[in-house]
């Protein structure tokens, strides 16, 4: 019997793709290095001058405080705003992008006193001088951390030459924006109660307070009735509930409800005025079944009403009468329905008092104590330590002893405000401080000689600045729009913008102050003066000030008092559009967006709309993005104390940038966002697919000749389908990313690449591309061509698309195909054919597509059970209702489409049939077909391409 002859082996004769392109990323390696190649071929510079005289993007960045390594919000935000930059000027636009940091006030401030604390060294001894400077070294240091750990991000920027709010030209730009407030008169010194940290000895803004669930020591206390109209009432107790006992020795008056139903009632032997809606949580807290004694009235007829404090024995403040005062906040929610009034300490209390003409008495100074010469518990504090306020500390304990206590309990559990820093409790305060008002029109400062006109912008919203700030918020476009309600929300409801702070660390509110008068000094001449200093020396040209020299020779020296709080540092980063945008780019230019995360609303957005607002009667901005936060993969918040904390920087050293970058782009990051190890190994996988489209199309591009170019009007539907995706997914993704939507933007190019293209367009092509090439067909057949330039296509659209989401792994592929072509970040969109899209061969193959997903599905248990090898074994067959549908099937080569040895459609109730072939397969392609008279042996389209 003779031997079977050996298989021909035609691999040499058919095209198999090839690139250096590595399957393998090896990103955390790599990208170092292009991050070297950036910068020593000055991709940023070269790309503001490729862009020049375009029509401008800017994005202007919120600063960070320079206070320590980045963590994922920081990551989260930078990479962001860095795809939003890239985006823009992929789409032909001048995309500048300044970094900046947040330098001045607590952050910094705090870490250093974290290091007196260690040394045992008291901060307050180190001379003023010299502790700015250590805060400015902190600073220094960390800005250059953050900016190398910022661009291994990928993130590109002015990094030679960002903004600083401690630059001295910053300094200066900050007091000349607060001098216009003060020339437009938009300026008042005040007491009112502020939040205020014991710990930092400051006032504190509403974005630097966090809140936390606490346990307090609740209390009822008995105010005796010494006057009333009523009769009935004298010798009576009104009963008031606070979970601050701490504010009792500062109490002045009480507060009632107007229409509140009050009832007596008898309890141990004595009276006691309640609301009668609160009488069961009075009881309950009592231990006693209190019971109405008949005297029921409205809280109108507490007119005139006066008690006296529980510690009246003390004699001078605490035995003056205190009144009782209607009160519109008092609700029957909690308590007694009656509301102690501390002027000092609460913003509802210090209102209501300020209209009867009762005035604070700042009882507890800076660190959290009672003035030593305070009649009761002078010298004592910390006023919010809770063994301070239990139910037998000093507070307690003495006002048992007066017989005014009626309950005490340490088991009240609510929220309360927190210094995010430092992570003590706060207080609110009443203190002299500085102040922007809202609404009506500040008081003056004294007028110099040299009286500057108020810019016309700050005059005109002198008195309403509230107003000019939500008919800003309407102008402005708020991405997502339910923003604009939040924000709106805040700024019609806030109080006057404290600016003052009690501090070193920062720049100085830079006015003199009459000494006689109490008003600032407005004077252009000085103005100019103060400006000029700032610019030469910073804010310690303040604090070493020649005072005189500054003032000139029409004031003197020991008339006016010069200022020495510091600003709030949201005024600081406020004020970053007027020394960064403005500056860099013409007076009067706005930036197009401003991007940060959502607790904004009542930070840096606020505060630099507020600033404008008040100096240009508008918003700095034409866009706002609001994004969420960073959780775990749990959706919890991330602490170091619960150990899920995911460190970017972790990631990049293991995984590489780009995989940091697709996660940010593919999160819905509108809302909070989850991240941790089972997120990211999805983003990897995703990444892999996208990875593995590029490596394909560098493979099967090899040696592409633009002679094998050939026009969308000569080439098969399939291709032409293909154009015509290209063309939907321009308008598409044009839409997204001038939408900044890249959730939507990369959820359409990985759905392109993942299920247009390798699942479907490569996958039906890849015979054509092997085999339709070869020793007697060199330049490929029609059909060949025609796919090489659609591919093309592809990759010329897909490495441009991704280039802002994958900056790296996409200049990667360019220098692999392109290695003498430059950077892909110089490139622009690609041109894409409007006459490519015909949505009517859009619907016919999307049809067609779906069938074929019909079959593979049916084929696909044969598979499994192994009776059929390949889809190339399987005749299949058809059966369709759709009578369109079924019409182009018929009009193409549905057995190539399907990938199968047969194809045939009939019409029916859409049932695919399966069978393996009986017909022998060629030896090149695989295929089985009808001409193949042996095993091994060519079919007919094979054996031209290889022996003519």
């Amino acid at each position: 019997m003779s031997e079977k002859p050996d298989t021909p082996d035609w691999r040499d004769t058919v095209f198999l793709p090839k690139t250096d392109f590595p399957m393998k990323a090896g990103l955390a390696q790599k990208e170092p290095a292009i991050l070297a190649r950036w910068a020593e071929e000055g991709l940023y510079r070269r790309l503001r001058e490729t862009r020049a005289g375009r029509e401008r993007f800017i994005l202007h960045d919120g600063p960070p405080y320079a206070n320590g390594d980045i963590h994922m919000g920081h990551a989260m935000n930078k990479v962001l705003k860095d795809i939003i930059v890239r985006s823009q000027s992929l789409l032909g636009k001048d995309a500048p992008y300044v970094p900046g940091w947040d330098c001045h006030g607590l952050p910094i401030e705090w870490k250093i006193e974290e290091q007196y604390r260690k040394k045992k060294l008291d901060k307050d001894a180190v001379p003023p001088r010299e502790f700015r400077a250590e805060c400015r070294a902190y600073a220094a240091k960390w800005v250059g951390i953050q900016a190398e750990q910022f661009q291994r991000l990928g993130v590109m920027g002015e990094w030679d030459d960002p903004y600083l709010t401690m630059k001295f030209e910053a300094e200066a730009k900050i007091v000349e924006e607060l001098l216009k407030f003060a020339e437009s008169g938009q300026l008042y010194r005040g007491a009112k109660p502020v939040m205020w940290s014991p710990v930092e000895k400051t006032a504190l803004a509403e974005a630097e307070v966090e809140y936390e669930e606490i346990v307090s020591t609740q209390i009822d206390v008995g105010f005796e009735i010494v006057e009333s109209p009523i009769p009935e009432l004298v010798g009576a107790y009104a009963v008031i509930w606070t979970t601050t006992p701490w504010t009792i020795p500062v109490n002045q008056a009480l507060a009632y409800g107007n229409d509140i139903e009050y009832v007596l009632v008898e309890a141990s032997g004595r009276k006691l005025l309640i609301a009668e809606a609160l009488l069961g949580a009075v009881s309950a807290r009592l231990g006693e079944d209190l019971q109405p004694n008949g005297i029921r009235l409205k809280g109108s007829a507490l007119a005139g009403t006066i008690v006296r404090h529980p510690m009246h024995a003390l004699g001078g403040f605490f035995a003056k009468p205190r009144p009782m005062l209607a009160g519109d906040f008092v609700t029957t929610d909690a308590g007694t329905g009656l509301v102690h009034m501390s002027p000092d300490h609460g913003e509802d209390d210090f209102l209501l008092c300020k209209a009867h003409g009762i005035d604070p008495v700042f009882a507890v100074t800076d660190d959290g104590k009672y003035r030593e010469d305070w009649a009761w518990l002078g010298g004592q504090g910390s006023v919010i330590n809770p063994k301070f306020n239990a139910p037998d500390g000093p507070i307690c304990s003495d006002l048992r002893d007066a017989g005014a206590l009626l309950a005490a309990s340490a088991d009240f559990r609510h929220s309360y405000p927190h210094s995010w820093r430092s992570k003590a409790k706060i207080i609110f305060r009443c203190t002299p401080q500085w102040f922007i008002p809202m609404d009506g029109t500040a008081k003056s400062g004294a007028t110099g000689a040299n009286a500057p006109d108020a810019p016309a912008a700050a005059s005109a919203s002198n008195g309403r600045l509230r107003q000019i700030a939500l008919d800003a918020i309407e102008e402005t476009r708020w991405v997502p729009e339910k923003a604009k309600n939040r924000i709106g929300a805040m700024v019609e409801g806030r109080p006057d913008w404290v600016i003052s702070r009690q501090r070193a660390w920062g720049v100085p509110i830079a006015l003199y102050v009459n000494r006689r008068t109490g008003e600032y000094l407005r004077d252009a001449a000085v103005n100019s003066r103060i400006i000029r200093a700032f610019h030469e020396g910073g804010a310690d040209a303040w604090f070493g000030a020649d005072h005189q020299a500054l003032l000139g020779s029409g004031y003197a020296l020991d008339e006016y008092e010069p200022v020495t709080d510091i600003l709030d540092v949201w005024f600081d980063s406020g004020s970053t559009h007027s020394y960064v945008v403005e500056a860099r780019y013409g007076e009067g230019t706005r930036a197009d967006l401003y991007v940060e995360g959502s607790d904004q609303h009542r930070g840096w957005f606020q505060s630099s709309l507020l600033e404008s607002c008040g100096t240009r009667g508008r918003a700095p901005y034409e866009a706002v993005l609001t994004h969420g936060f960073a959780l775990d993969q749990n959706g919890r918040k991330m602490s170091k104390s619960l150990g899920n904390v995911v460190d970017p920087l972790l990631i990049i050293r293991e995984s590489g940038a780009d995989i940091l970058r697709l996660w940010v782009a593919s999160t819905d990051y509108f809302e909070d966002v989850r991240i941790g190890k089972e997120v990211l190994a999805g983003t990897s996988d995703a990444y892999r697919k996208l990875r593995n489209t590029f490596r394909y199309l560098l493979g099967a591009l090899a040696d592409f000749d633009e002679a094998e170019r050939v026009s969308a009007a000569e080439m098969p539907e399939l291709e032409r389908w293909v154009l015509h995706r290209l063309a939907e997914l321009d308008a598409e993704l044009r839409e997204a990313a001038n939408g900044f939507e890249f959730n939507r933007y990369t959820r359409l190019l990985a759905g392109f690449a993942n299920d247009d293209l390798s699942a479907f367009f490569f996958d039906i092509r890849k015979d054509s591309l092997y085999c339709d090439v070869g020793p007697k067909l060199p330049e490929g057949s029609a059909k060949r061509r025609a796919y090489r330039t659609v591919l093309d296509n592809v990759f010329h659209a897909l490495v441009r698309w991704l280039a802002p989401v994958l900056c790296f792994t996409t200049e990667e592929v360019w220098g692999t195909r392109y290695p003498e072509r430059g950077s892909v970040h110089l490139l622009e969109w690609p041109e894409i054919d409007p006459a490519w899209r015909d949505d009517a061969l859009g619907t016919k193959w999307q049809g067609i597509a779906a069938a074929r997903q019909k079959v593979t599905e049916a084929i696909e248990p044969y598979r499994r059970a192994k009776e059929i090898g390949s889809s190339l074994a399987a005749e299949v067959t058809t059966r369709v209702s759709n009578e369109g549908v079924r019409a182009a099937l018929a009009s193409i080569d549905f057995a190539e489409i399907c990938i199968t040895a047969s194809a045939t459609v009939e019409p029916g109730d859409d049932a695919v049939e399966v069978a393996k072939t009986e017909k022998e397969k060629c030896g090149r392609c695989w295929r089985h077909l009808p001409e193949v008279t042996e095993e091994g042996a060519l079919c007919a389209r094979c054996d031209e391409v290889v022996n003519g």
